[in-house]
């Protein structure tokens, strides 16, 4: 479960970005209706779901791209060599890419309260902790300052061997998990099952055995969702793959076996169709979030979701949501232009978070909750359309304008 990641320095942004998923003080009686989109944990309550909107080349993306920056970074530093550099820029503007780029992620981990920071620049790790609150009390597991200068609590065995095989190049998480110290595989492990960083990156068998767990749930849904499939099956056909071979210009081909799903429909059951060749985008798009959605709502993991509902009705997006909310434990940071969602009916005042371009170029982030002067009788998306939080596009696009535009050339 994620409590709230912090980021600073990356890309389009510059000054520090809280995503807040511990839940706003909202006692209202909308608020209270909604209380399926909050988890408690600790007498705290936790949000579920966070949804980012705004126009584009706002920085939506790059605060999804920031996240899996780091999530990544703890998996694989440790396998970084000297002469390797992070691939990720700075803010380019007013001399930011001389300054650091920071991370926070504050996290439950097997009923554990973590709090994992890093600073580093393209060449280097500069410095990087990690505490805990093993019986509700903020305990140091370990500090590196600059200079890779290091302070220990108890919780790692000796962490001076690890110290000492960690480089510039390598957190220090990082290089313990490698070198099986328990407390840091508990969190590599952690980042590598219960957060995922999308629907890509998926082997065949991942997809395999979540179809086979939750083939009839997935049928259930779309049933809910009015799609008249009645069954789906699976199986391995040859498909032909194109193939580089050194110093042939020509391409050539292997047969390969690939999983292909074949779809049946209510008014005639024995007529067999192909789900990639024969069944709507909309179709297609939900079928592939259903099988990653599904293992996430079953086993209580967070999941980052860029433009979730792309190619989607909009009844079909407020399931997704709605599956999130109904589990017990999942969380869903999603990206969307549906501006429907925008809607305190459906999300929490807290859970609606702008995202708007500056003067200067760098990305801010501000939730509705942060307008104390809107009402929860008000129309939020209308206010959003109208331009009221900012984080709306302005286009001029009358005809006009655009005809004066065609006639420039």
């Amino acid at each position: 479960m994620v409590l709230k990641i912090e980021f600073e320095n990356f890309y389009s942004i510059k000054e520090r970005v809280r995503i807040d998923f511990c839940a706003a003080n909202i006692n209202t009686s909308l608020a209270r209706k909604l209380e399926n989109n909050v988890i408690l944990w600790n007498d705290t309550p936790v949000l579920k779901s966070i949804g980012l909107f705004g126009p584009n080349a706002s920085g939506k993306s790059n605060i999804l791209k920031a996240i899996s920056f780091c999530c990544r970074l703890i998996l694989d530093s440790h396998l970084n060599n000297e002469g390797d550099s992070f691939s990720f820029e700075p803010f380019k503007f007013d001399d930011w890419q001389n300054k650091t780029s920071k991370f926070l992620i504050d996290f439950v981990c097997n009923g554990i309260e973590y709090e994992y920071s890093f600073e580093l620049t393209k060449e280097q790790i500069v410095s990087e902790s990690l505490y805990h609150y093993p019986v509700g009390r903020r305990a140091k597991v370990f500090v590196r300052s600059a200079g890779d200068q290091y302070s220990f609590g108890s919780a790692i065995p000796k962490p001076t061997d690890v110290a000492i095989n960690t480089s510039s190049k390598n957190l220090f998480l990082s290089r313990a998990s490698s070198m099986n110290r328990e407390i840091a595989q508990k969190i590599y492990r952690y980042f590598l099952n219960k957060f995922l960083l999308g629907l890509a990156s998926v082997n065949e068998t991942v997809i395999l055995d979540s179809f086979n767990t939750y083939k009839r749930v997935i049928l259930k849904a779309l049933e809910i969702c009015d799609i008249d499939i009645t069954d789906i099956v699976v199986r391995k056909e040859p498909i032909p793959t194109p193939i580089s071979v050194p110093g042939q210009s020509e391409i050539s081909f292997k047969i390969a076996d690939a999983l292909k799903f074949k779809t049946f429909h209510r008014n005639q059951t024995d007529v067999m169709f192909d789900m990639d060749m024969e069944e709507s985008n909309g179709t297609r798009k939900l079928f592939q979030v259903l099988l990653r959605l599904l293992d996430v709502v079953k086993n209580k993991k967070g999941i980052l979701l860029d433009e979730f509902d792309l190619g989607l009705h909009t009844r079909l997006a407020d399931f997704i949501l709605d599956l999130i909310h109904a589990s017990d434990g999942s969380q869903l940071l999603f990206t969307s232009h549906n501006t429907n969602l925008i809607d305190v009916k459906r999300l929490r005042r807290d859970q609606i978070v702008f995202v708007n371009k500056k003067e200067d170029g760098s990305t801010e982030v501000y939730s509705l909750y942060d307008f104390k002067d809107f009402r929860e009788n008000m129309d939020a998306e209308k206010g959003y359309i109208q331009g009221r939080f900012d984080a709306v596009p302005y286009i001029d696009s009358s005809v006009e304008s655009i005809r004066e535009l065609l006639e420039e050339e």
